[in-house]
């Protein structure tokens, strides 16, 4: 299988134009690594199964998992409000603010926007960033439905500091990552730049792949969105921490712990990310078997987790290159998944295209940080995301291209369920929002809900 492995990493990266990707799998006890290519266009060094990527949200997993320690200790407690823990949070609703629980940021039902684009460039610490939170829109009553927030990890990450007495980064490197034995794990800077380590590259106008500035794109800051996405590692200890999942926590946590992280909390409509959420963990099932997993996306780098815990298998693909990477990680997944399990992955086939429906739902959708372009044609209905333009003109650093137009299909059903047939998102799944009154007022997009703008 090594052979078959390493054979299919390089045949989708050239196939994606990925400049270097690594790749992990975990099959009955044996670890099998694949890697290819070049860590920088411009300065290349071979990737290998050590080479360190930027995890982007595949982080998420380390935080919450640190904190389920915390909660089977008895130092936390997941119903509680957040409050408890962070009494000085203030939140654009008050009542949310008071309500908000430790398990509603762990499956993002807090209702939080996605995260905090204008924060203290002088104090990039997660007390900073937890005090700007107000400025943060709420999308939803507490509970009341699940939607993406980087922002509520980060306000986890806040509760770890709060109760450890330490920054949040040292507190997760004791609470799990020395304990689940992961030395090639890192957060600062430093640490990275002192091994071997994949730069992002995004696309130029020209197509022409270029080094992407910085290297881990942080809004809140060099430490406010660690929690929700900071870390750095690679495909040995990716592969690590899948067996500590697996495991039966290692005298760290109770096996029934990580047990309780793989359980539905949440279920996720018409999602790619999954059919539900446990705690942190996507939960997917996939031609009758069941899985967990997350996945990451970064300044031209992207990662993704699965794991069949009833096979005990794993399988990690890492790649430096937008927006492509994306489709090679998911490439490499279902590579493994039917090669190794005889599990087989297929999108769901869209209805013929409608055009009072899909006229319908066109319009213009948006979050704090970005727009989402739905336009019908007489023929075809189109779905472009872009970072708004004012935020990309104040940045000083480079920014992912957008998404251009790409085609989505209505999905069988009620009629408000999508999936995007090509492009850089080919493969997402998503829904159109109604409100009482039966109107269109939201598009899910990568579990993020995107409200819709004014005409």
């Amino acid at each position: 299988m090594q052979d078959n492995l390493s054979d299919f990493v390089k045949a989708a990266a050239e196939e994606f134009g990925i400049p270097g990707a690594a790749a992990g799998v975990l099959a009955g006890g044996r670890e099998i690594h694949a890697s290819h290519g070049v860590t920088n266009v411009d300065h290349p060094l071979p990737v290998d199964e050590k080479t360190l990527f930027h995890l982007a949200s595949v982080t998420k997993t380390f935080t919450a998992t640190a904190l389920m320690r915390l909660v089977a200790e008895g130092k936390v407690d997941l119903a509680a409000p957040v409050r408890r823990y962070v009494p000085e949070l203030r939140l654009a609703d008050e009542e949310a603010a008071a309500r908000i629980t430790v398990l509603n940021l762990l499956n993002h039902t807090a209702g939080l926007d996605w995260n905090l684009i204008s924060t203290d460039e002088e104090d990039g610490s997660l007390a900073a960033f937890v005090a700007k939170m107000a400025e943060l829109p709420q999308i939803a009553p507490p509970g009341a439905r699940a939607s993406y927030s980087q922002a509520g990890y980060n306000l986890a990450g806040r509760i770890i500091e709060k109760v450890t007495g330490l920054p949040y980064e040292r507190a997760v490197a004791a609470l799990v990552l020395q304990p689940a034995g992961l030395s090639n794990t890192f957060f600062e800077l430093d640490d990275v730049m002192v091994r071997r380590f994949a730069v992002g590259h995004n696309r130029d106008e020209d197509g022409e792949l270029r080094p992407a500035q910085p290297w881990k794109a942080n809004p809140g800051g060099a430490h406010g969105n660690n929690p929700g996405g900071g870390i750095a590692s690679s495909v040995s200890d990716l592969l690590r921490w899948a067996r500590f999942q697996l495991g039966d926590g290692g005298g760290v946590l109770p096996a029934g712990t990580l047990r309780q992280m793989r359980e539905e909390t949440v279920e996720l409509r018409a999602s790619t990310l999954g059919d539900a959420f446990g705690i942190c963990w996507f939960l997917r099932e996939v031609d009758g078997v069941r899985t967990i997993g997350h996945g990451g996306s970064g300044n031209g780098q992207f990662a993704e987790l699965l794991i069949v815990p009833e096979r005990d298998f794993a399988v990690v693909s890492l790649a430096n290159a937008g927006p492509d990477g994306y489709l090679f990680n998911q490439a490499v997944v279902r590579w493994a998944l039917e090669h190794h399990l005889g599990v087989v992955d297929r999108d769901p086939e869209p209805v013929p295209y409608d055009d009072t429906r899909a006229r319908e739902v066109a319009g213009r959708y948006e979050i704090d940080a970005m727009n989402i372009d739905v336009a019908a044609d007489g023929h075809r209905l189109t779905l472009a995301a872009e970072i708004k333009p004012e935020i990309r003109q104040a940045s000083e650093a480079d920014m992912p291209p957008d998404y251009p137009p790409a085609a989505i299909g209505f999905l069988p059903g009620d009629g408000d369920e999508y999936i995007v047939t090509e492009g850089g998102l080919k493969g997402q799944r998503g829904y159109f929002t109604r409100d009482d009154g039966g109107a269109i007022v939201g598009i899910d997009l990568a579990g993020r809900l995107f409200g819709r703008a004014a005409s």
